[in-house]
């Protein structure tokens, strides 16, 4: 049998396959696993949203057909209408918005339509892994720029060699980040993002997923509001988290039109784009008042704050408190005291084989996530106090093994 490609060979084990088959080694030892490791929403998608769905394939059956890859005008332009809403982004459904099936296959798909081997892509660390995965199976190169405290998680865009910002084509940003749950407090990051790619003649990459998952009164902003966005950048964004729609697989692009084209071109190629009855949903869910995302959001705040206090009282950090996020429904923790000594892979492995709790280790999402671990707020309130309840007894029995 012949081996797979060569680019396919240099990718790594994929973060959530290794934490999947540690779970089922929890499984196997009886365990009751509280799952905080993928930004799987568990609350349910809107009923308003779901009936919507039923009704579109019970009473339409010509959307059972092939769907088009570039995406239903009425899904297009119901999300050039949420953009002009929510951010006062004015953009033409026509060619400035592209549908796609989640935003993590629009990235691939991006990188893949614009990149030629050798080109290097500017790539904040830790990150998504689908950017890093999907540049190397472009055949593109990867300049790290490490997201870092004392940054406040922001690249240093200041420190990139020159003979790399020759070779480079791609700036990918994300904000509400994925994984360190950072914001953009001022806007003048942005605007140098755009004079920064503008002097080097990048693309910039904005995943925007985690825009609506935002607290105390923290809104985030668009890369396309900023003044000189349009002309270098593209945008993405996501039903998955927004209306608890991951499954359905539904997502989008918008932005800048000579950037968006080559995409929707490769996407002809490779896929049939989003069921059609589900791109029709996704319109309505974009259209109707947004309650339903102002109230997930308070389930998440809730949430953040049981875990963030209850970490705090049992001292993960015992010199220092873990702030409160103001955006994503993740937290980025270091890993504990008296644990600094393993890596964040170690210290996962032995807390689900300890305790049942599954987390994402740092190091998964690149090398500077290495000291740190994501917690996902994905399973019901009671389950946190049960981690909590497990963290006070593994922390105890584990300092008390070293106290011996």
């Amino acid at each position: 049998m012949k081996h797979y490609s060569e680019n396919l060979k240099r990718l790594p084990p994929y973060l959530f396959n290794a934490i999947n088959l540690l779970k089922q080694q929890a499984y196997k030892k009886k365990l009751d696993v509280i799952d905080l490791a993928m930004g799987n929403p568990d609350l349910p998608t809107p009923k308003a949203v779901v009936d919507r769905l039923c009704e579109t394939v019970r009473e339409h059956p010509n959307t059972h057909r092939y769907p088009q890859a570039k995406g239903m005008p009425k899904f297009r332009k119901a999300i050039t209408d949420f953009y002009q809403r929510r951010f006062g982004v004015k953009l033409d459904y026509n060619h400035e918005a592209l549908a796609l099936i989640g935003s993590k296959e629009g990235v691939a798909h991006l990188l893949m339509a614009h990149l030629n081997p050798g080109d290097y892509v500017l790539l904040t660390n830790p990150c998504y892994p689908v950017y890093f995965n999907s540049t190397i199976l472009a055949g593109g190169l990867i300049h790290d720029l490490p997201l870092l405290p004392e940054n406040k998680f922001l690249p240093d865009l200041t420190k990139i060699p020159n003979d790399i910002l020759k070779r480079a084509k791609v700036l990918a940003l994300n904000y509400p980040n994925n994984p360190t749950s950072a914001v953009i407090e001022d806007k003048k990051f942005l605007e140098e993002v755009v004079k920064f790619a503008k002097k080097y003649d990048l693309i910039v990459c904005y995943d925007n997923a985690y825009s609506e998952i935002t607290f105390d009164d923290y809104v985030a902003p668009s890369f396309l509001e900023i003044d000189g966005g349009m002309d270098v950048g593209v945008e993405f964004n996501s039903c998955s988290k927004t209306y608890n729609m991951a499954g359905w697989r539904v997502g989008y692009m918008v932005g800048n039109k000579d950037i968006i084209a080559p995409v929707e071109k490769f996407k002809s190629f490779v896929d049939y784009g989003v069921f059609t009855a589900i791109q029709l949903t996704a319109a309505f869910a974009m259209s109707m008042p947004q309650d339903c995302v102002k109230q997930q959001v308070q389930v998440y705040r809730k949430r953040r704050d049981m875990l963030v206090d209850g970490l705090n009282k049992i001292k993960w950090l015992e010199n220092e408190k873990i702030e409160k996020p103001k955006g994503t429904m993740y937290l980025w923790l270091p890993l504990p005291d008296g644990f600094k000594h393993m890596g964040s892979l170690e210290f996962a492995e032995l807390l689900i084989q300890e305790t049942g709790i599954a987390i994402a280790p740092g190091v998964g999402f690149g090398t500077y996530g290495e000291g740190y671990l994501r917690l996902a707020l994905v399973t019901r309130d009671n389950r946190f106090h049960d981690v909590l309840l497990r963290l006070k007894k593994f922390f105890a029995q584990q300092r008390s093994k070293k106290g011996k």
